[in-house]
């Protein structure tokens, strides 16, 4: 073969190699995508839903979503929460009001599609009704020890240089890469259309009420002329899980509306121990357990992670061998736990308070004042978790305290 020929041959070969193969079209992956292709690099984003489709999802955005997001990009927002009224199972309901928005409200099939939109905008490539059936790094797929092959249901095979799992915590790529999970919730939402003086009512405000059962709460998001109603607790006892949010749902008078879709979900979060990545593959978001455990606030988790495991996507496919990516991998994984795995961790023992004490943080919340400023601040994404108890001795000595 003359040297024209092969390195026609090689050029082939390289070109029919994508530098980064995302799995999953939710808002990890859109921004894994996103990120790798504005590295200018070859990316295939794959899905397998059409877009746009509905996740269960109460849909709130903090300020740590918002600033994650690409830049110039429109949020789709249903409303603007300046107001939180929290209660105890019902009772001792207190509104606290805020001048400035506290958060956005947005419905996730929108805003789903639009950071794909985003994604293949930078150059990224997107395939919709592909189902991920298995990962390969090594076998009769994989030409070589810098390629991923990534096997779709139809039985073709996708090779890539790097791979980004974000296709939920049930999904196939987090079972490759091994991830552990230690915690588990069950979340069950409405979507209820109400009239418009009911819709109203809920401008503007949302409703948190700490439920029944240990560590269970309950939500009203409203958007527009439709109230997202949904409550979560630990998996276990569905049963309970379900009477709470019927009851929740009668006692504030929207039992009688029918509500347009009902659903449920399970909420995963990764134990300390749990890997991020083997060999070439990466995961973020859902897939990673990556979510806050006393909330189960998932978005911006998704967004922030996304972003990182896109940008050290790049660097591994740029890897010519099993050590350097190696060493991107574990960079990346350095990244997610100084950063979210500080908040998760923060989050777990809030989650303890939370569960033992349900009253004692109502009362904190509604009754002290620098407590909802710091609830504001998490929101607005000014602070999190992590920096108020590594910044305030009070809020240190305070969880130390209650953590007794």
């Amino acid at each position: 073969m003359s040297s024209e020929n092969a390195d026609a041959v090689q050029e082939h070969e390289e070109s029919s190699v994508w530098d980064v193969v995302v799995v999953g079209g939710g808002p990890a992956g859109a921004s894994a995508a996103y990120a790798a292709a504005v590295a200018g690099r070859r990316v295939l984003l794959l899905e397998k839903a059409e877009l746009p489709r509905y996740k269960t999802c109460g849909g709130g955005i903090i300020g740590f979503s918002r600033d994650s997001l690409p830049p110039g990009f429109e949020l789709p927002l249903r409303d603007r929460i300046h107001a939180v009224t929290f209660s105890l199972n019902g009772r001792l309901a207190r509104t606290r009001r805020s001048k400035r928005m506290l958060f956005g409200l947005i419905n996730r099939p929108e805003f789903d599609a639009g950071l794909v939109e985003e994604a293949q905008k930078a150059g990224a490539e997107v395939r919709t009704g592909a189902t991920v059936t298995r990962v390969e790094q090594h076998g009769a797929s994989v030409p070589d020890r810098r390629t991923v092959a990534v096997v779709l249901s139809g039985g073709e095979t996708v090779l890539a240089r790097a791979v980004v799992g974000a296709d939920g915590s049930a999904g196939r790529i987090g079972a490759h890469v091994g991830v552990k999970l230690d915690q588990v919730d069950l979340g069950l939402e409405a979507e209820i259309p109400v009239p418009a003086t009911v819709a109203e009512d809920w401008a503007g405000r949302v409703l948190i009420d700490w439920g029944p059962m240990p560590g269970s709460y309950g939500w009203v998001f409203p958007k527009g002329d439709v109230l997202t109603v949904g409550v979560i607790s630990a998996r276990g006892d569905g049963a309970g899980t379900k009477r709470y949010l019927e009851d929740f749902t009668a006692r504030l008078g929207l039992a009688g509306f029918e509500p347009k879709i009902s659903s449920g979900h399970l909420t995963r979060c990764r134990s300390d121990d749990s890997p991020l990545s083997r060999g070439r593959v990466l995961v973020c978001g859902d897939a990673a357990g990556l979510l806050e455990p006393w909330t189960r606030e998932g978005i911006s988790f998704a967004l922030r992670s996304g972003r990182l495991a896109g940008e050290w996507a790049v660097r591994i496919a740029e890897s010519h061998d099993a050590v350097d990516a190696r060493r991107q991998a574990l960079n990346y994984a350095f990244a997610i736990k100084a950063g979210l795995g500080v908040e998760m961790s923060v989050g777990r023992r809030m989650l303890k308070l939370f569960e033992r004490r349900p009253g004692v943080l109502h009362a904190v919340l509604t009754g002290f004042r620098p407590a909802w400023n710091a609830f504001a601040g998490i929101t607005r994404g000014t602070t999190s978790l992590g920096e108020l108890v590594r910044t305030h001795p009070l809020a240190q000595r305070a969880l130390n305290a209650m953590d007794r």
